[in-house]
């Protein structure tokens, strides 16, 4: 009843399966691929024709987790699966990435790539499994793509790069200092495709190596990849690319003029209007026949195209009049909210983003219903991108893929240099409005962030500045480099390269190609050039600010911790939490206790968190013997008096230890609720407290000498 094809390899420490023709058997490409017992099934579609006047590539790639693969049962009321999860969203985007420059041009047919998270053994990460098993499944699938790609993830420990390390060593990177490198790499046979990076102050020569070590590695992938589509491949789809030559010519002939008039043009919102504008002069003047033609838009922005990168190449100069390594104007401004924790204006050219920060408790951390495990995060980014800062109108509200891609990519290169939770026990919010965009906003987001930040009185290791590079290269190979893109550049360029760091190394690395990849040599110098851009943004980044803030705002709270015995932890909370309750309420302060015996205490108010801090302190501690404490009369007896000194705790100061003098009953010398000081003798035979109060000075809390007590 099946017809199926397994290929089988040893990769790294595991066996990586791919196998086809057993499920799913109506898709144009079916294949589950398994590496250890982690299982991804990938399925593809394709439309045999293309929508009439489709004049952009419809490719939708879906990746999904199922719960059941981890043998799990979904949180939430409506216990299935819901909205993709931020690791769907972003691993949708790594495959995404790599595989959408590979059609062949001109093909505009509808492409649906779907991946399905079947098994999870904790270990090797679905990701990668489903980035090589929707390859496999479009290299047999018959669609015209230029593949296959495979893909790898590498660590760095110990200074050796690791293949594929385990879910467990890439979780929480920050917190496991052996471990520098989240690094995932994708290409052909021939080249690097995309590289998504989270990284802790790497050189550009350790994270080239990284990269170089990953495409090695890919190579056996590739290979089986291959092996699997010689016996299981459909027939290749007839597709053949438009041939729009005699129309490019007649557009050519009519807009070039206006479009390089146009495109000589500084002002990004002048430009634009007059590059629409010598579009459609050069339209009106076509025949009937040719503003008909499914391949005008694609004739028109290969006009475009070859006036921009052709000027780039041949005379280093752009269209904003920069030169190929210099970078727009900065300027930087810090704390210009006022109620806010921390705020950030960063504006480099026409692109600006407005960064707040915000900071919280641990009740605020974010909690993560992962495939792997449930964890708190305490440090979130937000990035929002509304039409406006394009100066345009669009739907609004709505969080994109864009935006959860560009927000993790700013979070990734910030997250390197954050304190330790145990040194800033602090939940850290920060939200990056993008108020104008012509050029990378995601790098600005890194920029402001960073100010924000220390703004905010965050003290991180070292100020952060990103930068995006890009690259035109000529069919006769001849390319330049371009720092800090604008819009239209990264349009209608064939790189976009984005790199963020400290000036001792890079905390992220991303990097999308839109040509059939590029050498390692390219790379390199993109590197190199990005290193001196971004030397230059943090010094100009250092005008406002070049560490963090000694006070914090006002408005934001004060946390401060304590340690407590783990035994001790029951009773700081009560029963049904009724003590905790009473801590809070008395207090004014936020406590929060995690099973470790780490309490954290905040409050915008130091008396606040003084008077829980005593609180709590008198619950677990222990009384000194010899120590004076303040303490209240609660009960007189005929042989004493009980003094509630030391939280709840209780002792008796007996008749003869209240005065220096006869009493006939304590109540000659108390009352009930009257303040008293008093000295922990000791404890009797049965632990019971031996308190007394005429060897203290009740006026002044001193202990009474011998000496005294003799005159």
């Amino acid at each position: 009843m099946f017809k199926t094809t397994t290929k089988s390899m040893e990769w790294g420490e595991e066996t990586l399966t791919l196998e086809t023709g057993r499920v799913a058997r109506q898709a144009d490409g079916s294949v589950i691929a398994t590496l250890g017992e982690t299982s991804v099934m990938a399925n593809v579609t394709f439309a045999k024709q293309a929508k009439p006047g489709q004049d952009f590539f419809p490719l939708t790639v879906h990746y999904n987790e199922k719960y059941y693969a981890a043998g799990k049962v979904p949180g939430g009321f409506f216990k299935r699966e819901g909205r993709p999860t931020e690791k769907e969203t972003l691993t949708s985007r790594l495959i995404d990435r790599p595989i959408r420059p590979l059609f062949v041009p001109g093909f505009k047919n509808e492409v649906l790539v779907i991946c399905t998270v079947l098994s999870h053994d904790l270990v090797n990460d679905p990701d990668i499994v489903a980035m090589i098993a929707a390859s496999a499944a479009l290299t047999i699938s018959g669609a015209p793509f230029m593949g296959p790609i495979a893909a790898a993830r590498v660590g760095f420990e110990d200074g050796e790069y690791v293949l594929n390390p385990e879910v467990q060593d890439m979780d929480q990177l920050r917190l496991n200092p052996d471990q520098r490198l989240d690094l995932v790499v994708a290409g052909t046979k021939d080249a690097v495709m995309m590289v998504e990076s989270e990284a802790y102050e790497l050189s550009e020569d350790e994270m080239l190596g990284a990269v170089t070590f990953a495409h090695e590695q890919i190579q056996p992938v590739i290979d089986l990849i291959i092996s699997l589509a010689e016996e299981a491949a459909k027939e290749p789809f007839d597709y053949q690319a438009p041939d729009y030559s005699e129309l490019y010519e007649a557009v050519k002939a009519a807009g070039e003029a206006d479009m390089r008039a146009a495109y000589a043009i500084t002002d990004k919102q002048e430009r634009t209007t007059a590059v629409a504008a010598a579009k459609a002069k050069a339209v009106e003047a076509l025949t009937d026949e040719q503003k008909e033609d499914a391949n005008l838009g694609s004739a028109l922005k290969k006009l475009e195209s070859g006036i921009l990168r052709g000027d780039v190449v041949k005379t280093g100069k752009r269209i904003d009049g920069r030169s190929t390594t210099e970078v727009r104007d900065i300027v930087s401004e810090v704390g210009i909210l006022p109620r806010t924790h921390g705020s950030a204006l960063f504006t480099r050219g026409e692109t600006q983003g407005l960064v707040v920060t915000t900071l919280g408790t641990g009740d605020d951390e974010q909690i993560i219903d992962a495939l792997h495990a449930n964890y708190r995060s305490n440090f979130m980014l937000h990035y929002n991108f509304p039409p406006y800062s394009v100066g345009e109108v669009g739907r609004f509200g709505f969080t994109g893929r864009r935006e959860i891609g560009h927000g993790k990519l700013a979070w990734r290169a910030l997250q390197a240099v954050l304190p330790a939770p145990t040194d800033f026990p602090y939940t850290i919010r920060v939200v990056s409005e993008i108020t104008e965009s012509n050029g990378s906003s995601s790098m600005a987001s890194v920029c402001g962030g960073s100010l924000s930040m220390m703004d905010a009185g965050v003290p991180l290791k070292a100020p952060v500045a990103g930068v995006a590079m890009g690259l035109v290269m000529e069919e006769s190979g001849e390319y330049a480099i371009l720092t800090d893109i604008l819009g239209d550049e990264d349009h209608l360029g064939d790189m976009d390269f984005k790199v963020a760091g400290t000036e001792e190394g890079i905390t992220s690395l991303q990097m999308d190609i839109k040509i059939a990849g590029i050498t390692p040599e390219i790379m390199k110098t993109a590197l190199a050039q990005a290193k001196d851009a971004r030397l230059h943004i943090l010094n100009e980044m250092s005008k406002a600010l070049t560490a963090g803030r000694t006070e914090f705002s006002a408005h934001a709270p004060r946390i401060e911790t304590m340690n407590v015995p783990t035994d001790k932890i029951r009773e700081v909370i009560g029963s049904g939490g009724k003590v905790i309750r009473e801590i809070v309420e008395v207090s004014g302060a936020k406590v929060d206790i995690n099973d470790d015996g780490v309490i954290k205490i905040a409050s915008p108010n130091a008396e606040c968190i003084e008077k829980a801090r005593e609180m709590i302190w008198s619950i677990v501690a222990e009384p000194e013997e010899g120590k004076i404490y303040n303490g209240k009369v609660v009960k007189i007896v005929d042989f004493g008096a009980f003094v509630n000194f030391f939280g709840k705790r209780d002792g008796l100061v007996h008749v003869s230890q209240i005065a220096n003098q006869r009493l006939n009953h304590p109540s000659d010398q108390l009352t009930e609720g009257q303040d008293v000081k008093v000295k922990l003798l000791g404890f009797d035979d049965r632990g019971k407290v031996r308190l007394s109060m005429k060897v203290v000075d009740q006026e002044t809390g001193e202990e009474i000498k011998k000496e005294e007590k003799a005159d």
